[in-house]
């Protein structure tokens, strides 16, 4: 059985899937496409939503610390993503990569995985996307009802809705997305800028201090040993709230902000030269985001005194409490923009993950069939939403967002061992993009991914063991037996025409 498990699928292998008639993908992305992708991902809930949460609760005005610290945690694992997404040009990204370096067994894990980072994350970002939705409605006067829309809503009628319109966008094909995308991202950066240049004007000094906030332990029953962060539990130490624990804890909740650089690399499959063009896309998009991050929390923390920033919408927020209510109406549209290309380009990237594992028969092949027309896996992309809607309409953001970053950590866990694993395997690969200091620099990635997950609360990590022990079941239930290289599918698409 252990040696079943360990089946690893070569790079050849996996770029050969790539051509069979049934299973090809157009390519229609370019360099700028990937980037401005990575872009309208990355932008979304973490500046226009997680900003007021992480400061008011956690670090303060040092929440621009806590970005940075994400930031760099997520530049290590940008660069070995890099590496892997120019050398294997396959849809499935971390999926993907695991299969070429530990085998079938781990590459079902990550998959698996990855449905937390990706649909939970869409999800996530639909539930903020209906919260600025009625924040905007608020603003003229007819607010939605809090039972439909918003975190609190018994069933969030606005995050369902925007999730099934993307689904159909999606469908109708990768150039498309990547349009639609383009002037969405267009909408967003004025908005950031806009937040940038006038709410500068409106900081005070005041609200700057103390920049980190004395720690303040966890009132005296106020938090159980489940929403304490795991390594407080090991270690016996409790930061409680703000200081500097505050700030290492709120890193690994605004965290959530960067995941998307990744997603680029779901669409390697579909951009017409990824070896020049993925370290582009994944390297520049995160490192133009991470600048807006750091500039722009730095000033909504000015505006306003970080105890009174909204949950909800601390930008839009922060400037009706400077007397700038217009303005607030603006940020709210730019937001619902902004959130909406996320949650495209999320739901985008769990599709190709899922068709990537249905094309290896380790979830049921009908899935992974291909759009005659639009050249799109239309069937894996309408059970994504549909799946991602009921998770929106349902489920709160907080414990969305909590389980969305320990999936993406694990991830990119992975993907920087993988890294050093598929250097020593396979030496002769070519690699356009290469990570410099291997092993020094994807074992600094692994620890700091790691220690980042340690920062998330244990129920977090509960949630996680079971969604994960929930996976392994469907694997020796289901894929084990049925994958393409435990029934020997394995032929080139030259073999495969001839059969015909």
């Amino acid at each position: 059985m252990a040696a079943n498990t360990r089946r690893v699928k070569s790079v050849e292998d996996s770029i050969r899937d790539t051509d069979e008639p049934e299973h090809r993908l157009k390519k229609n992305l370019s360099g700028l496409d990937l980037t401005v992708f990575g872009v309208g991902v990355i932008i979304g809930t973490g500046i226009f939503v997680l900003t007021g949460i992480v400061a008011r609760d956690q670090a303060g005005p040092a929440v621009a610390i806590s970005f940075v610290i994400a930031g760099v945690v997520c530049g290590l694992a940008a660069i070995c993503y890099a590496e892997f997404a120019s050398t294997v040009p396959v849809a499935g990204s971390a999926y993907t990569f695991s299969y070429a370096t530990f085998g079938e067994f781990i590459a079902w894990i990550i998959g698996w995985d990855l449905v937390l980072e990706l649909a939970l994350g869409a999800a996530t970002v639909s539930v903020g996307w209906s919260g600025y939705l009625n924040q905007l409605l608020d603003d003229i006067g007819t607010p939605l009802p809090s039972s439909i829309a918003g975190e609190t809503a018994t069933v969030n009628i606005p995050a369902i809705l925007i999730t099934l319109v993307m689904t159909g966008v999606l469908i109708l094909g990768i150039k498309l997305s990547s349009r639609v995308t383009a002037i969405i991202v267009a909408i967003k950066l004025v908005v950031v800028l806009l937040v940038i240049g006038v709410g500068f004007f409106l900081t005070k000094a005041a609200n700057y201090t103390p920049f980190v906030p004395p720690a303040e332990p966890a009132a005296a029953g106020e938090e159980g040993w489940l929403h304490t962060p795991l390594i407080s539990l090991l270690t016996g130490f409790s930061p409680g709230t703000y200081g500097w624990g505050g700030v290492l804890a709120g890193a690994a909740i605004v965290f959530f902000a960067f995941i998307g650089f990744d997603i680029v690399a779901t669409a390697a499959e579909e951009t017409r030269d990824p070896k020049r063009d993925m370290p582009r896309g994944i390297l520049g998009s995160l490192a133009i985001c991470t600048l807006l991050y750091v500039m722009v929390s730095l000033v909504v923390v000015g505006m306003q005194n970080y105890t009174e920033l909204s949950a909800t919408a601390p930008l839009a927020g922060a400037f009706s409490a400077n007397g700038w209510p217009v303005f607030a109406s603006l940020i709210s549209l730019g937001a619902l923009a902004g959130l909406t290309s996320v949650v495209m380009i999320l739901m985008l990237g769990q599709s190709r993950v899922l068709f990537a594992m249905s094309r290896d028969h380790l979830l049921p092949p009908g899935l992974a069939k291909v759009h005659p027309r639009y050249g799109t896996p239309y069937r894996i992309t309408i059970v994504t939403g549909i799946v991602v809607a009921l998770l929106a309409g349902f489920v709160p953001l907080t414990a969305l967002a909590e389980l969305v970053n320990i999936g993406t950590l694990f991830a990119f866990f992975l993907v920087s061992i993988g890294v050093w694993v598929l250097r020593r395997t396979r030496p002769d690969l070519h690699r356009s993009f290469r990570v410099p200091w291997v092993p020094v620099l994807p074992i600094i990635s692994a620890l700091a991914s790691l220690w980042l997950m340690s920062n998330l609360p244990t129920d977090t990590w509960l949630r996680f063991i079971v969604w994960m022990a929930l996976g392994v079941g469907m694997y020796f239930v289901y894929g084990r037996r049925r994958s393409r290289m435990a029934t020997g599918e394995r032929m080139s698409a030259a073999d495969n025409i001839a059969r015909r």
